[in-house]
């Protein structure tokens, strides 16, 4: 057995049955995937909630390169490779672009999976292709853009593609021609300056870490839930009561409630069970004080969602991979009237 504590950033005390670090693509061909397994990069979007009765895959494949075409450029980065230290070198190659992503926690090949986003940029917009190791066929293949079914925080790699895919490497397509994008929140501010694309950089990551606890400091798996996507019609009912909700435009039928937003009007700051509390600066993240178990971690979760169930008749549905002993769970709690 292998533990797991110090591999992934909630660090709930769990141990897996083996674990593989793969640093070359070509390693994922002798892997036995006809057992459960699970793919890791930094931990920072897993929690593991039991101990896990397969092998933990932990993906360190590395390498950047960066190809200047026409009007863009096109960089192609291993799966291993840190994104927010991809953000950084970019920007000090004068690539721009992904400065709204800064400080986003993980390893670029997670931020497909999960469609990472930020202050109104996703990482859709940017992705060429997606590579990676085809279970069934034991071949690379690429995915175009298209392929990949990016959604709100989504993608074919939590469905069709989820267990019979390996991310290796992902191609991103950045264009010369910047525009900042500034329509979100405190990046609202800097549209009277002008700003570059590094004072933009700067900006989320002041506003990032004055919300968001150094899991290396206090133990935490960042955002914890998904803003809820709900109708038009459901906005309007709730707009009646709570004036000052914040929400933002999805498509002509839709909109996102900020589910941190939700969180802090019930008074959940704070809020304790066992050693999981949610974080005093910002309700949507759960934090692990030190001693924190699965148990005290699912209880938790499924108060906060019926709370907010009994207030706004809104469902949260947690962003955060939450895996037991033998696959991913998810938890719903049961919605009171």
């Amino acid at each position: 057995m292998h533990a797991l504590q110090s591999l992934h950033t909630f660090a709930l005390p769990s141990q897996c049955h083996q674990l593989v670090t793969i640093s070359d693509w070509h390693q994922l061909e002798g892997i036995d995937f006809s057992k459960p397994f699970c793919l890791l990069g930094e931990g920072s979007n897993t929690i593991f909630v039991d101990d896990f009765a397969g092998t933990v895959l932990k993906i360190a494949l590395r390498g950047i390169t960066i190809e200047e075409r026409g009007d863009n450029w096109l960089v192609e980065v291993a799966a291993g490779e840190n994104w927010h230290a991809l953000v950084i070198y970019l920007l000090e190659q004068n690539i721009a672009g992904l400065e709204n992503l800064a400080l986003i926690p993980g390893t670029v090949g997670a931020a497909p999976v999960q469609n990472i986003g930020a202050y109104g940029v996703e990482l859709a917009q940017f992705v060429e292709y997606v590579e990676g190791f085809d279970i069934a066929t034991k071949q690379c293949v690429k995915l175009s853009n298209e392929q990949c079914e990016f959604g709100y925080r989504d993608s074919v790699f939590k469905h069709a593609r989820k267990g019979c895919f390996v991310i290796t490497r992902v191609g991103l397509r950045l264009n010369k021609q910047w525009r900042p994008q500034l329509s979100y929140g405190p990046l609202q501010a800097l549209h009277e300056q002008q700003p570059t694309a590094k004072q933009v950089c700067d900006t989320v990551i002041n506003v990032r870490q004055s919300k968001l606890p150094d899991p290396q400091l206090l133990a935490n798996a960042g955002s914890f839930f998904k803003n809820p996507i709900v109708s038009n019609e459901m906005v309007a009912v709730l707009k009646q009561r709570f004036a000052n909700m914040p929400v933002y435009y999805v498509d002509p039928q839709q909109q996102k409630i900020a589910a941190g937003w939700l969180i802090e009007q019930l008074g959940l700051k704070g809020h304790q069970i066992g050693d999981i509390v949610v974080y005093q600066q910002q309700a949507l993240v759960l934090v692990n004080q030190g001693k924190g178990s699965a148990e005290d971690l699912i209880a938790m979760i499924e108060y906060i969602q019926q709370q907010v169930w009994g207030q706004f008749r809104v469902r949260l549905e947690h962003e955060v991979r939450l895996m037991g002993q033998y696959d991913e769970i998810h938890i719903q709690g049961v919605m009171n009237d």
